[in-house]
């Protein structure tokens, strides 16, 4: 009897450990992630936005990278512009400003992303119908605005992209910027998953902090801005989707890419924490 016993007990023991590995929804950070959009949309959108207005202000590479640490494009504009002796001194003068220049800096975005000049990064569209082949649910989870989501998934993957997303969270129901944890959490509850039944995955410090935060295990894929960026705990990391060297557990030298089963074989055998790389996560 006490061995019966003790056979269930492991038995569920086993199942509940099963459980904490079962992998029901892959959540997408937008910018850095699907598209380089930083580099190739959001900063040349600005320059051109400066340019619009009469202004003599153009962002370098380099400095649009320093300004990245500042979360939310808005908010770059009022701290750069607090560095500047030529901006306005008056705080609503300058809050009036960024406003001006943000929306002007959005309509811009989207005249890029319609041309067609921000294409997905390499095996985002891949690992997208991989998703979508085998009916896992996806969201997006984002404090960039709506629109210029809208802008972006619309000309990817047509008028109705939002069909391929259970949820979509940006700034507009999330107001508080990542590594707030409040996008994810928001994701979370409208899928109605725990935590660890979901993945993230991520290129930036701050998107990174905000899924560890809620608790979401996370894929770093590095980006142009946050070429060597690890994560302490992360589940996994490496240079691109689109390539299987380079990650760190590794992924199956075979494939070319990384594909819903090595997201779903990282989950089987979550290792120990990783440690982050020696290069951290500075741009």
């Amino acid at each position: 009897m006490r061995s019966a016993a003790g056979r269930a007990r492991r038995e569920r023991s086993q199942r509940a450990a099963a459980d904490r590995r079962v992998f029901k929804a892959l959540l997408w950070d937008v910018d850095g992630t699907l598209a380089e959009t930083e580099r190739d949309g959001h900063l040349v959108a600005f320059n051109r936005a400066f340019e619009a207005l009469g202004m003599p202000w153009r962002w370098s590479e380099q400095h649009y990278g320093e300004l990245l640490a500042v979360a939310g494009g808005r908010e770059r504009l009022v701290c750069d512009m607090s560095r500047r002796e030529e901006a306005p001194r008056d705080a609503r003068q300058c809050e009036a400003l960024a406003n001006t220049l943000h929306r002007l800096k959005n309509q811009i975005y989207a005249g890029i992303v319609r041309r067609g000049e921000l294409p997905l990064r390499a095996g985002v569209a891949e690992l997208l119908s991989d998703c979508c082949r085998a009916h896992l649910p996806m969201g997006i989870v984002t404090t960039t605005s709506r629109g210029n989501v809208a802008a972006l998934l619309e000309w990817h993957l047509g008028s109705h992209w939002e069909h391929h997303f259970a949820t979509v969270v940006c700034a507009d129901e999330a107001p508080r910027k990542k590594p707030d944890p409040q996008v994810y959490r928001l994701a979370l509850e409208a899928l109605r998953l725990r935590p660890h039944q979901a993945v993230a995955i991520e290129d930036a410090p701050a998107g990174i902090e905000a899924a560890q935060r809620a608790g979401v295990p996370v894929i770093v894929t590095h980006s142009h801005y946050f070429p060597a960026c690890a994560a302490v705990g992360a589940l996994a990391f490496g240079p691109s989707l689109g390539r299987s060297d380079g990650w760190r557990p590794g992924a199956d030298p075979r494939a070319t890419r990384i594909s819903l089963e090595q997201i779903i074989h990282w989950c089987a055998h979550s290792p120990t924490p990783l440690i982050s790389s020696p290069a951290g996560c500075e741009p």
